[in-house]
């Protein structure tokens, strides 16, 4: 099967074709390391997570990079505000968003480079610019011509004379057009810098981005991602500087997950509706986020609700129920061949999933996919001889969704530890010396620890409340 992309360049799927056989260069904008990472920033860093997984699955070698911008006018304020130093804050940041995506499942990326690593490429490729006659110095600052590049706007698809907000600077009568955007930035007194041909001063916004895909992956790459909101002005600008310096796309895939709303509005700090990742996983397990995430198509709108939120618990729960049972009947299943039907609905269900995937990694249908499964293995546990192989079997397959999708761990990791193992064995045995107090105590005990046991004809199942 081939996998499609949908583009946002071409605003089309198309077939995806590495630049090289075999290995995906992938760069995704990370965050801007002031603050805790928000849920809207979760988002790409679960979704593009999901993307990698399945690459790496499907047989390629993914070089895959997250920036972290540690200095900017954010850090800056929020240094002020803290008594501490830029770098200060980026650390503390930084070691935060590493603590919260592993927290979320989020493998780690190739690389996750700084701006403040590579001031002089960011020099060096603003010195190529000017050279080319793409930028200009005014008063310390340095500007990106616009009018230059005929392509300006390609990615959003608007034209110049409508690009006149949005970009983030000041408008400014040192600049030619109002549509220039900032390169490097002349440094205000007392502020964090660096030396450069103009003077004291820091890198713009959209050139970190520019520079750094350059230095670690080439000057085209395969996929470059992020949320919709960077699309225009930062992946517009990143477009337009990289492709005059180099005279190269700077990526053959364009990919933009859609916003999050938080009870039908839109997540804003300035509307005080913003949920922190940090503060989520206190109530919520990694692996309810990432199926809520998944729930939805990455180019989609999703609505963060105590609704959507419950809808996701209960789907979640589906599926643990049924990867409950079949551990607990593997226990006393039978030796013999794979049934028929098992075999037969994993074989389909597995392509079904792998089309989904396929398909511009629509993972609401392939978590469908994992439904499909659970039926399938449903109607097999009803059978009153049941074989190992056939639980095997079922099991393997979850195990292989969920590698992509991340959304089990918990349940693979499930096994009870050993006293509460000992506390079951306890239950047991009080039940067959009719001491039920013990036995109705030893399960209150079990609840409390969120273990619910069921009595079922053979033998006690549990399962995590």
């Amino acid at each position: 099967m081939t996998l499609k992309i949908y583009n946002t360049l071409s605003r089309t799927k198309e077939t995806f074709k590495t630049i090289e056989p075999g290995k995906v260069k992938m760069y995704v904008c990370g965050p801007t390391v002031y603050d805790y990472i928000h849920i809207g920033n979760a988002r790409p860093m679960i979704f593009f997570d999901v993307v990698r997984r399945y690459l790496e699955s499907t047989g390629y070698e993914v070089n895959y990079v997250v920036n972290f911008t540690d200095v900017d006018d954010k850090l800056i304020k929020k240094a002020a505000q803290m008594e501490l130093t830029v770098p200060e804050v980026a650390d503390l940041f930084i070691r935060k968003f590493y603590e919260d995506t592993e927290g979320l499942g989020v493998h780690k990326a190739t690389l996750n480079p700084r701006v403040t690593e590579n001031i002089d490429e960011i020099i060096a490729f603003i010195e190529g610019l000017a050279e080319k006659d793409y930028a200009y110095e005014k008063g310390g600052d340095v500007y990106f011509r616009t009018t230059k590049f005929a392509d300006y706007g390609k990615l959003s698809q608007q034209n110049l004379e409508e690009l006149q907000f949005g970009i983030r600077v000041e408008v400014d009568d040192r600049k030619e057009n109002p549509q220039d955007f900032v390169l490097w930035k002349g440094a205000k007194p007392g502020e964090i810098s660096w030396s450069s041909p103009w003077g004291e001063g820091r890198p713009g916004w959209h050139i970190e981005c520019s520079a750094m895909v350059r230095k670690y992956l080439g000057d085209t790459i395969d996929i470059h991602g992020g949320g919709q909101d960077l699309q225009f002005p930062h992946h517009e600008c990143e477009i337009a500087q990289s492709e005059c310096l180099t005279g190269h796309p700077m990526a053959n895939y364009w990919m933009h997950n859609g916003y999050i709303n938080i009870d039908n509005e839109k997540m804003s700090k300035s509307q005080g509706n913003g949920v922190n990742v940090n503060q989520l996983l206190q109530s919520l397990s990694p692996q309810l986020i990432r199926y809520f995430m998944l729930s939805a198509h990455y180019r989609n709108p999703l609505n963060f609700s105590n609704d959507t939120i419950e809808q996701a618990k209960n789907g979640l729960a589906r599926i643990e129920n049924c990867l409950a049972n079949i551990k607990h009947r593997l226990s006393a299943a039978e030796d013999g061949d794979t049934a028929k039907e098992v075999t037969e609905a994993v074989v389909e269900i597995r392509d079904q999933f792998e089309a989904k995937m396929n398909d511009d990694f629509n993972t609401p249908d392939a978590v469908t996919a994992v439904y499909e499964l659970v039926n399938a293995s449903n109607l097999y546990l009803q059978q009153e001889v049941v074989t190992s192989s056939s639980l095997e079997l079922l099991l393997e397959q979850f195990e292989a969704m969920d590698r992509i999708l991340g959304i089990l761990v918990h349940v693979e990791e499930g096994l009870l530890d050993e006293e509460i193992e000992q506390l079951i064995i306890d239950r047991t045995e009080a039940r067959k010396t009719k001491n039920w107090a013990r036995a109705d105590e030893i399960r209150d005990l079990l609840t409390e620890r969120g273990i619910i046991l069921e009595d079922t004809p053979q033998g006690i199942r549990w399962r995590r409340n």
